[in-house]
C-alpha cells in the first residue's frame, strides 16, 4: 500500500470526524444559547466564554492530527487567537453584550480569514474545502457586521452570535458530508478497479 496515499486517507477520516464534532458541538451550543441562556444570565456567560474555548481545543486538536503544530501555523494561530478571545470575553461580560459582541466581531473576523487559509491550503489534498472557505468568508463578513452593531443603541443578546454560530455549523455539516460522499465514492472507484484488474 502506498503510505501516501494511507496518509491521506487517514487525515480525510480526522477531518470528517473533525467537521461531524463542530457541527454537534454548534448545534447543542445553539440550542442552549435559544433556551437555557435565555432565562439565566449566568448560563449565558459560560456559553460565551465556552464558544471560544472549544474553537481553540477545536483548532490545536486539528493541527496536532494533520501533522502538528509547526507543520499547521494557521491551524495554531487560530488556537491562539480563539484562547485570546475567550479570555477577553471574560474581561469584558461586566461591561455588557455590546462590549462583548465587539470582541466577537474581531475575533470572527480573525479566525475566519484564519479558516479561509486553512482551506485554501487544503484545496489540492482533501475534498470539501469549498464551504470551510465559504464559511471563512462569511465569518469576516459577520463579524464586521457585530462590530458596527456593537456601536448602535440596541443592546444585543446572545441570540445575535447563535444565529452565527448556526450558520457556522451548517458549513461544518456540509463539509462532513461532503468529504464523506467522495470517500464513499473513491472507495467504490478503487474496489471496481482491483476487481477488474
Amino acid at each position: 500500500m502506498d503510505p501516501f496515499v494511507d496518509s491521506a486517507s487517514a487525515q480525510e477520516r480526522w477531518l470528517r470526524l473533525y467537521y461531524f464534532g463542530r457541527t454537534v458541538f454548534s448545534a447543542l451550543w445553539v440550542a442552549a444559547a435559544f433556551t437555557l441562556a435565555q432565562s439565566e444570565a449566568s448560563i449565558a456567560a459560560v456559553l460565551l466564554i465556552a464558544y471560544p474555548a472549544w474553537d481553540a481545543l477545536a483548532n490545536y486538536a486539528d493541527a496536532a492530527a494533520t501533522g502538528g503544530l509547526g507543520r499547521n501555523r494557521i491551524q495554531s494561530i487560530n488556537a491562539i487567537v480563539s484562547l485570546i478571545t475567550a479570555l477577553a470575553v471574560a474581561l469584558t461580560l461586566p461591561k455588557g453584550m455590546n462590549s462583548v459582541l465587539a470582541v466577537f466581531g474581531v475575533w470572527a473576523i480573525l479566525s475566519g480569514l484564519l479558516q479561509l487559509g486553512t482551506g485554501l491550503r487544503r484545496w489540492k489534498s482533501h475534498g470539501a474545502q469549498w464551504a470551510m472557505i465559504l464559511s471563512g468568508g462569511q465569518s469576516a463578513l459577520a463579524g464586521a457586521f457585530f462590530i458596527v452593531q456593537a456601536q448602535g443603541p440596541m443592546t444585543p443578546s446572545i441570540g445575535t452570535i447563535a444565529g452565527y454560530a448556526a450558520v457556522g455549523a451548517i458549513y461544518f455539516l456540509v463539509s462532513a458530508v461532503w468529504l464523506s460522499v467522495a470517500m464513499r465514492r473513491r472507495a467504490g472507484g478503487t474496489a471496481r478497479s482491483a476487481g477488474t484488474s
